[in-house]
């Protein structure tokens, strides 16, 4: 059946002590007015159920679940009532109205209680798994009464609903029946690192109360964080303020603490508490500017348990310091004409409501008069008072999230009772008072329907509860902004939604959030060290936690891109680094080209010492007859110009763009041209040794002067560079090649040998080739002819060796077109060293001093 049903209520305040909890939960044990514990006759005041704050305080729960009294039998508890219920219409009803069992029955009852199991000790911790379990028992002497006494008061701890997570609870109130009007605790953590990680905030500080419930946070989030890249420099708790023989002690430590926090690195700290934490940080905020510290802007980023509370003497205190400050807040909304409710309310208006007056004398600092004819005095309560003319700092005229939770959870206690099946009226007598009504709304049930209470409140948002009892609802970021006039304003800028998707889960508008001046309104920064800028990577300071670090440049050919790069980025072998190590630029190809000037220059070199050598060779076969000419072997002469004039030209084979066929050409051309000069150079040297000991009576050596031996001295040398360069060119021939690495900002379109060791024998055989032609000219340099050319020969292959013994580690040491122009500049000197050694003598004396060109001078000097 419908009822309507009104529910009254209590108020208990804690006032923040351990001391008023307990008297608070005392007083629920006690009938009223006789504050005697575990004694409750009176059944007019028992309450369906007990809404707690989000406090850590445990002694509340603990006194409700734990109290040493005796205990009660779930088990048979259970049958009781239900046989109570059953027989609601006959005898046995009639007799405990009137406060008596029959005796037949009571013999049963002791008989069945006999046959379980025994009841554990008192000081045994409560086992839920125990047939018997602990339970506070409101046993009154009639036993009339006895089965209704301890169901009621058994409900009284079963139904528990909690605005606060549940970090506190261990096994001294597992067995109780909590609702929790608060989301998983789990959900509030991942909130908080979500706003550290967007904000990129991982240097932090973790501050608190000093409470079992700070260790647990402290040891649940910790880890947590440093998984996700956030170091913690501090944790510090504080002092509960109370008013006692050590509160100069306890403020002594509070203001140290405070000061150690403002002279900390970290801008963003994390403050856990409850609802007196922002009041004992206003205080120790406050007397902390009286000392040399100044007040450090901070961050704080607070959990959804605390809310702004103060005392009398902090309404004319400012607040700046939580200016900008970030908190969580049970996600709530605004019910329609809340506000038009409270003004409307004033203490004239519900004279029966005594809770308003006491609050009316506080809020507006007045006294109420003891009688309506005393005279009105200065300071006191007129109660036309405007509740909105109040200071946002002593009353807000809208609905906090944890009014809000308040608002639900009487709500679901409400829906939960009009969902109990069914109700049983009855009468319950008491010894000297007459019959009053009670409703037995089997309040033991009202647990079970609690968990499945599912409904729209007037807001029109879904209040419901998971399996684990917990509220299935979020979090509200907000942002608080403080002003001048002790006022401020809490503005939503963000959410946690649960029920929404994973990536639409954290929203924030990070545009609509005011920062504290000192950050100039922009997202502060708390961070160990400045972040590395792009071009730096990050390196671990040793004994600093991994958030400390130093910042090195990254290294020729990588970049880092990003700020506080762990490492930086390898370029691509097609790009280098820029100089500030930021980007990779696109490398160009470079090689030896005919545009450049060096290209330029060396070319214009070949052609003309090509121009020269095939000047000289046009003057020696235009002056063939001349005894000069015909002195000095007139067919190796020809040969030596010829490969002297192929060697200028085949160094323009090593300027240009590499291709296939060059890069074939270039070294196995230059080597065979080279041998056939220097097999010419040997062979005319080793011509006029043996022209001279032929002239000696007897000597044999005429035989072997002649053309015959020039020639097979320079084949046969030239046949063996050949050898050696159509093996290379078979088994490993040079091929056109990209140098990626050997430049920084360049791709070096080059000839790969292919073989490095045939390269070396190419260079290596024309070495011995000249050395051996050193050698036989030096012994023959003193040979007496005018025509000789041993001399020339001599000095022309000491050049020749210095050329190219200076090419090699020159060549090692270059890089890129460069080294190009290394080995082209080799062959211009050495070919022009042979060509202007041995032959500006000759074309002297040809061109210019016709007259010593005869054989009668030759025969003359011979003599």
């Amino acid at each position: 059946m419908d009822l309507n049903v009104t529910l009254g209520f209590n108020i208990y305040n804690s006032l923040f002590s351990a001391t008023w909890t307990y008297l608070a939960s005392l007083e629920l044990l006690s009938t009223q007015e006789n504050f005697i514990p575990n004694y409750k006759c009176d059944a007019q005041n028992i309450p369906a159920a007990v809404i707690r704050g989000p406090t850590s305080d445990i002694s509340f729960t603990a006194i409700l679940c734990s109290y040493k009294i005796p205990v009660c039998w779930k088990k048979d508890l259970r049958r009781e009532v239900h046989r109570f219920q059953e027989n609601k219409h006959g005898q046995r009803e009639e007799g405990i109205e009137q406060g008596l069992l029959p005796e037949e029955q009571e013999k049963e009852e002791e008989a069945a209680v006999a046959d379980e199991p025994s009841i554990p000790d008192w000081e045994s911790p409560p086992n839920r798994d125990h047939p018997l379990y602990w339970s506070p028992v409101l046993n009154c002497e009639v036993s009339g009464i006895r089965i209704e006494a301890i169901a009621l008061a058994e409900d009284l701890i079963e139904v528990m609903l909690i605005y606060g997570y549940l970090s506190m609870i261990n096994y001294h109130i597992e067995g109780t029946g909590f609702q929790s009007m608060f989301p998983n605790g789990v959900l509030q953590y991942m909130a908080i690192l979500q706003l550290l990680k967007y904000f990129s905030w991982t240097w932090i500080g973790i501050i608190s109360l000093n409470e079992e419930s700070a260790e647990i946070f402290v040891k649940d989030v910790v880890p947590m964080f440093s998984q996700s890249g956030i170091c913690v420099e501090f944790i510090e708790t504080f002092p509960r303020i109370c008013f006692s023989d050590d509160f100069d002690k306890l403020m002594a430590e509070g203001v140290t603490t405070i000061i150690a926090v403002m002279r900390s690195t970290a801008n963003a700290v994390v403050l856990h508490g409850e609802f007196e934490t922002i009041m004992v940080l206003r205080i120790l905020i406050h007397y902390s500017e009286f000392g040399e510290t100044s007040v450090k802007t901070k961050i704080w980023i607070m959990t959804a348990e605390m809310d702004f509370t103060s005392i009398s003497f902090q309404r004319t205190w400012d607040f700046d310091f939580m200016h900008g400050a970030i908190s969580l807040a049970i996600h709530s909304k605004q019910p329609q004409g809340f506000q038009r409710f409270l003004q409307r309310r004033t203490p004239a208006s519900h004279k029966e409501d005594g809770f308003i007056r006491d609050f009316w004398q506080h809020a507006f600092n007045c006294l109420f008069s003891h009688s309506e004819g005393d005279e009105m005095v200065e300071g006191a309560c007129t109660g036309e008072e405007k509740l909105e003319a109040l200071p946002v700092s002593v009353f807000e005229m809208s609905m906090t999230a944890h009014s809000y939770s308040v608002y639900n959870a009487v709500y679901v206690v409400a829906h939960a009772l009009q969902t109990i099946p069914f109700f049983t009226f009855n009468h319950r007598a008491t010894r000297g008072r007459g019959r009053q009504p009670l409703i037995d709304q089997e309040l033991y049930q009202l647990q079970h329907f609690l968990r499945w209470v599912s409904f729209n409140n007037s807001c029109g948002e879904e209040i419901a509860f998971d399996p684990k009892g917990q509220l299935l609802a979020g979090f509200d970021i907000i942002n608080w902004i403080t002003s001048a006039n002790l006022s401020f304003l809490r503005i939503k800028v963000g959410k946690v939604d649960p029920k929404a998707p994973s990536e639409r889960m954290f929203t924030i508008d990070e545009d609509s959030i005011v920062w504290p001046s000192r950050f100039n309104k922009r997202r502060p920064l708390s961070l160990c060290n400045n972040g590395c800028l792009s071009g730096y990577s990050r390196m671990k300071k040793e004994g600093k936690p991994f958030c400390c670090y130093d910042c090195l440049p990254c290294p020729e050919g990588k970049i880092s891109n990003q700020r506080d790069m762990d490492d930086c980025l390898q370029c691509p072998e097609d790009r280098y680094s820029n100089k500030d190590r930021d980007l990779c630029i696109p490398k160009y190809i470079k090689f030896l080209s005919y545009s450049e000037a060096l290209g330029i220059t060396l070319t214009m070199m070949a052609i003309l010492f090509s121009f020269i050598t095939a000047l000289v060779l046009g003057i020696f076969i235009k002056h063939r007859d001349t005894p000069i000419v015909k002195a000095n072997n007139q067919n190796l002469t020809y040969t030596l110009l010829v490969s002297l004039l192929l060697s200028f030209l085949a160094a323009c084979l090593f300027i240009g763009q590499p291709n296939k066929v060059t890069c074939l050409l270039r070294q196995t051309v230059f080597g065979i041209l080279f041998s056939v000069a220097v097999s010419c150079v040997l062979a005319k040297t080793i011509i006029v040794v043996l022209a001279f000991m032929a002239t000696q009576p007897g000597s044999r050596m005429r035989n072997w002067v002649g053309k015959r031996l020039a020639a097979s001295i320079v084949l046969s040398c030239s046949f063996i560079q050949t050898t050696i360069c159509a093996v290379w060119l078979a088994t490993s021939p040079p091929f056109p090649d990209l140098d990626m690495h050997s430049m920084t900002e360049e791709i070096i379109l080059k000839c790969n040998e292919g073989s490095v060791s045939m390269f070396y024998s190419v260079l290596g055989y024309m070495g011995f080739l000249a050395i051996v032609s050193f050698v036989v000219a030096f012994l023959a340099r003193k040979l007496p002819d005018s025509f000789n050319e041993v001399k020339f020969i001599t000095f022309s292959m000491l050049l020749y060796c210095s050329v190219w013994l200076s090419f090699i580690p020159t060549y090692l040491s270059t890089k890129g077109k460069d080294m190009v122009a290394v080995e082209v500049f080799s062959i211009l000197a050495s070919s022009g060293g042979l060509l202007g050694c041995i032959f500006p003598p000759k074309c002297y004396i040809i061109v210019l001093r016709p007259e010593l060109n005869k054989r009668e001078q030759l025969i003359r000097v011979n003599n």
